[in-house]
C-alpha cells in the first residue's frame, strides 16, 4: 500500500447502480476498512442502493445520489442536485475516492466530482486516460482480454491500493427484529396450513419465489414460476413468493398455480426482512435480481433464471443452478430482449428447475436436517437424508 493510501482514513465508496451491485462490492468494502486502523467508510449510492444503510457492518455511512449517468427509473437530472453533491463531497473532507463500476460503465464523471470536491486519491478501473481526474488508474481489459465475477473484479481493484481481506463473502445482515417478525410470520402461517405447532417448533422447510426482476429481459415467465413451485411443493412446508407492491399481480399469479400452501408477500416485506426470510429458507427460486445476491450473502442456495444479459452476476461462493439456453445473443446486456421469444429464458423449461431443485436439495444440509427433524416429528421416513452430494459453488447448466 503506498503510503498515502496507508494513512486514508474517511474513505467513500462510490457505487451508483443497484442493490444487487452494492452486494456484490461488500467484499471490497470490507478490505478496505480491514486494512487501516481507525478507518471510515461512507458509501454514496442510489437510493435503490440506500436501502441497504441499516445492513452492511462494514459502512459507517450511507449517502442517497441518482447520477444523471446511470439508468434510475422515475429520476430527472437536475444540474442543482449534482453541484449540491459536489458541495457536500466537498464538506465531508475525504481522504480517498473508489469508484466501483462494471465494466460496460465509464467512472469519469464521479471521478470529476470527486476531483472537483477535492478528493486527494481517487481510484478506478479506466478504459480512457483520465489525465487528472484519477490518481490511481487501473486499465480496463474487460471484456477483451477477461471477463471476472463482479465481486472478483471489485476486490482486485482494491488490492491494487494495498487493501486485502480473508474474507471474500458477500455481506447482509438482517436483523434480530427482522428475523424475529419472519418467524412469527411463518409460524403463523404454518398454523394455517396444519394445525397448532409444539412451541419452539423451527420455521419449517420454505421455498421463497421470486418472480420479478426490474428489466424485462431477466423474466421467465410467471406462469412457469407457479407450476414448477407446484411440483416441489411435497419438499417444503410452505411457499413464499415474494415481489415489491407494483408486482402484486405478478406474485398472486404464481400463488394461484403454485397450490394453498403458497403465501403471497407483495409489498409485504422490508428489505431486513426478505433478507431474514431468505435466509430462513432451504431454497430460492428467482430470477437473477436482488434476492439472488441477498442469498449469496445469506448462504441460502439458489435456483438462477439467469438471462445471458450479463456474464458477471451469478451467485456467489454459494450453492446454486444458473438455469439459460445458450444464444448467439449473449451477453448484450439489454432491458429489453429484441430476440423473438426471448429464447435463453423461455428455452428454460419447468422440468429444469425441478430437476435443479431436487439437485441442490440432496446436497443441502440444511434441508435434510430440517426433514429430519420433521419426519421425527412425525413418525414419517426421511424423504431427503443425503447431505454428501454438495453442489459446487459455481456450478451453472447451460443448455444449448
Amino acid at each position: 500500500m503506498s503510503a498515502a493510501w496507508d494513512r486514508a482514513r474517511r474513505i467513500l465508496c462510490v457505487r451508483l447502480d443497484s442493490l444487487g451491485d452494492v452486494l456484490m462490492t461488500t467484499p471490497a468494502m470490507r478490505a478496505l476498512k480491514e486494512s487501516g486502523d481507525g478507518r471510515s467508510i461512507t458509501l454514496l449510492t442510489s437510493r435503490t442502493g440506500a436501502a441497504l444503510a441499516k445492513h452492511l457492518p462494514m459502512v459507517d455511512d450511507v449517502w442517497t445520489y441518482d447520477a444523471p449517468w446511470v439508468k434510475h427509473p422515475d429520476v430527472r437530472g437536475d444540474p442543482v442536485v449534482d453541484l449540491d453533491m459536489i458541495d457536500r463531497l466537498l464538506a465531508g473532507r475525504f481522504d480517498a475516492a473508489v469508484i466501483f463500476t462494471v465494466y460496460s460503465q465509464c467512472p469519469l464523471p464521479a471521478a470529476m466530482m470527486c476531483w472537483l470536491a477535492g478528493i486527494p486519491l481517487r481510484l478506478a478501473h479506466c478504459r480512457e486516460n483520465p489525465y487528472q481526474l484519477l490518481t490511481d488508474r487501473v486499465p480496463e481489459t474487460e471484456p477483451d482480454t477477461q471477463i471476472r465475477h463482479e465481486v472478483a473484479r471489485q476486490l482486485a481493484l482494491v488490492r491494487t491500493v494495498g487493501a486485502k481481506t480473508s474474507d471474500w463473502r458477500m455481506a447482509f445482515e438482517p436483523g434480530d427484529a427482522a428475523r424475529r417478525a419472519v418467524h412469527a410470520r411463518l409460524q403463523a402461517a404454518l398454523r394455517r396450513f396444519s394445525g397448532p405447532r409444539r412451541p419452539g417448533a423451527g420455521p419449517g422447510r420454505w421455498l421463497v419465489v421470486h418472480p420479478g426482476a426490474s428489466a424485462a429481459s431477466r423474466r421467465w415467465p410467471a406462469e412457469r414460476f407457479g407450476e414448477a413451485a407446484a411440483r416441489v411443493a411435497p419438499l417444503f412446508d410452505g411457499i413464499a413468493v415474494t415481489g415489491s407492491a407494483s408486482e402484486r399481480a405478478l406474485v398472486d399469479a404464481v400463488c394461484e398455480r403454485a397450490g394453498p400452501r403458497a403465501v403471497p408477500l407483495a409489498g409485504a416485506l422490508p428489505l431486513g426482512e426478505l433478507g431474514a426470510l431468505i435466509e430462513t429458507a432451504d431454497l430460492l427460486l428467482s430470477n437473477n435480481s436482488g434476492p439472488v445476491h441477498l442469498a449469496a450473502a445469506l448462504g441460502t442456495p439458489v435456483v438462477d433464471l439467469y438471462a445471458l444479459t450479463n456474464p458477471q452476476h451469478t451467485p456467489w461462493r454459494v450453492p446454486h443452478r444458473a438455469l439459460n439456453v445458450d444464444v448467439p445473443c449473449r451477453n448484450c446486456y439489454r432491458s429489453v430482449c429484441n430476440q423473438p421469444g426471448h429464447p435463453c429464458l423461455t428455452g428454460v423449461s419447468v422440468d429444469d428447475v425441478v430437476a435443479a431443485t431436487h439437485a441442490l436439495l440432496r446436497g443441502s444440509e440444511r434441508h435434510a436436517q430440517r426433514a429430519a427433524a420433521r419426519a421425527a416429528a412425525h413418525g414419517d421416513a426421511v424423504a431427503l437424508d443425503a447431505s454428501s452430494n454438495v453442489i459446487p459453488f459455481a456450478h451453472v447448466i447451460t443448455r444449448s
